[in-house]
């Protein structure tokens, strides 16, 4: 336990002095412990370390870790998630972060029961084919359609750059995301607001927060090298 309350510590103190950098306020940024393949006994010493976010890649793996921990905290996606499994997801899901395309919004906004979910639309910065997301270029021509999703509340971006051992190499796409996401509320939609940046993990997480992340998602600087 003492190791994981020492990493959330270090981890928090690294997270207020990026911030300070910034000008920026250390509240303003929360920390999304990610919890793909870390056992439940390990997620409880986080969350008794102060960690009341959960960021989870996959839905069979959280169902059984929700099973356990329940509501005691609250569950963000961050991987990707496929149209048929949206049910089972919004049971557990308290945000989306990688709400990757117009489709996938439809299914969500279909199936929400009357509940509006909160999500962050995922860019593409890379262009990278293996992973998932809008292209920056089609940011608000999606953003437009999004707000029409009446059952959806948009409420910023999320990012996962090309991987680079520099951390000052994710700097221009950290920076890129906050241009769109200024952009985007430029356009003065009547349902989206965003206020929020997920970016940044383990590496690079002090960069995010100087450009801007209001949500940084970090696994291995807390549970160590997965499984």
């Amino acid at each position: 336990m003492t190791d994981i309350a020492d990493n959330i510590s270090s981890i928090r103190r690294r997270m207020a002095q990026a911030a300070e950098r910034a000008g920026r306020d250390p509240r303003q940024v929360q920390l999304v412990a990610v919890t793909k393949t870390v056992g439940v006994a390990q997620i409880r010493e986080a969350m008794q370390a102060g960690v009341d976010i959960l960021g989870e890649n996959r839905l069979q793996e959280a169902e059984a870790k929700f099973a356990e921990i329940g509501q005691q905290v609250k569950w963000h996606l961050i991987g990707h998630l496929q149209t048929n499994k949206v049910n089972p997801a919004l049971a557990i899901f308290d945000m989306i972060h990688s709400l990757d395309s117009l489709h996938l919004a439809q299914a969500l906004n279909r199936r929400t029961a009357g509940r509006r979910v909160a999500c962050l639309l995922e860019v593409n910065l890379g262009g990278e084919e293996t992973k998932y997301g809008v292209a920056p270029q089609e940011v608000c021509d999606t953003l437009r359609q999004l707000d029409k999703l009446e059952n959806l509340e948009i409420q910023g971006l999320m990012v996962i750059p090309p991987y680079t051992e520099d951390p000052e190499a994710s700097r221009p796409y950290f920076r890129q995301l906050a241009r769109l996401a200024q952009e985007g509320n430029n356009l003065s939609l009547e349902n989206i607001n965003l206020r929020h940046l997920s970016m940044g993990m383990s590496h690079d997480f002090e960069v995010a927060i100087e450009e801007g992340a209001t949500m940084v998602r970090i696994g291995t600087a807390i549970f160590g090298p997965r499984r």
